[in-house]
């Protein structure tokens, strides 16, 4: 079931080509704020990926890949990635980066089991990122400085957005309350894991980085699904920031220090996906022949739509839509692109 929901008596901030500078004024800003807060470099990445090549990322392990046939590579089957979180590890290592600086690019998938609602949409826009991290670095320490950096991007692009669009008066906090999923159940145990966020954020954290995903809980519940084979779960998490328009968390981002040999043979094993050690990328990771790392991805069109102020992710990107979201969208002068 989609679900649509629109604030009363809310009207599209933008129309037609000043919501495409504004959206172009924040892809074009942030990526140059991410990438001299990180020090990355811009790269090409793939649209899709060899099926069998252990390189596209499983998300909850549910979601199925768009998948097809290339007659003129024989035997080949192409999987549209769901993200790059693997294929950027293994980038960095052919590119020859080295420890201290990394690369990003612009990752474009199709989630077709995608639920659709005001921040969820079939199509996947987002900057990946990936950094070369020495083993001094696995820390949660370094984990919320970078943390920092990125949500410091991220406001001063919302800072100078307002700037060059008087009109919009978004204003997002900066200071980032660090919290694990563990401490977040304790304190709402008797609510579901959105309701969490969403609780914790209202009763005042603006800005919050929420720690440990993938992890089994005291109550036998994980907070949410984490595939196994790209963050440490002991050393990742969402950054989330408070969409006062929708009145809920809203995550702009995924990240976390990727696994090594260690983390990883633990985490197939918890997870059960014990085959996945014969697959190449699985192989040189625990064969210690890939670089530690850290990285995430960064929504595109979620940050669109929050710095701009827009309740749905329709409203900043062209995707496909089910009648019942459509026809309440032109009711309420909602205007999808």
């Amino acid at each position: 079931m989609n679900n649509c929901y629109i604030p009363q008596g809310y009207r599209t901030p933008l129309y037609g080509y000043d919501m495409q500078r504004a959206i172009e004024f924040v892809k074009s800003s942030f990526q140059e704020n991410l990438k001299f807060a990180l020090n990355l470099r811009r790269v090409s990445a793939p649209l899709f990926v060899d099926k069998n090549s252990g390189l596209n990322d499983n998300l909850n392990g549910v979601e199925r890949p768009v998948a097809f046939d290339i007659p003129a590579v024989a035997g080949a089957a192409g999987e549209v990635v769901h993200s790059l979180a693997k294929w950027k590890r293994l980038a960095l290592k052919r590119y020859g980066f080295y420890p201290g600086n990394g690369l990003y690019t612009d990752m474009n998938a199709i989630r077709r089991d995608e639920s659709l609602d005001n921040i969820h949409s079939v199509y996947v826009d987002q900057w990946d990122w990936e950094k070369v991290i020495t083993r001094e670095d696995r820390t949660a320490e370094y984990l919320k400085y970078t943390v920092r950096s990125i949500v410091g991007a991220v406001c001063d692009t919302c800072d100078t957005l307002r700037r060059a669009f008087p009109q919009l008066n978004v204003k997002l906090d900066r200071d980032v309350t660090f919290l694990t999923t563990q401490e977040l159940e304790d304190r709402y145990p008797g609510l579901s894991p959105s309701e969490r966020e969403t609780a914790f954020m209202r009763d005042g954290h603006r800005t919050v980085f929420l720690m440990q995903i993938g992890k089994t809980l005291r109550s036998g519940q994980k907070h949410d699904g984490r595939a196994p084979d790209y963050d440490d779960w002991e050393l990742n998490g969402d950054i989330l920031m408070w969409d006062g328009l929708l009145d809920r968390a809203l995550e702009i981002s995924s990240m976390g220090i990727r696994v090594d040999e260690e983390s990883l043979d633990r985490q197939l094993t918890l997870a059960g996906c014990e085959d996945r050690r014969e697959l190449s990328f699985h192989k040189m990771l625990l064969d210690g022949q890939l670089p530690l790392t850290m990285g995430g991805g960064i929504g595109q069109s979620r940050l669109c739509m929050l710095m701009i102020g827009c309740c749905h992710i329709g409203e900043v990107q062209v995707s496909l839509w089910d009648r019942q979201t459509q026809d309440a969208c032109a009711k309420a002068g909602v205007a999808l692109l």
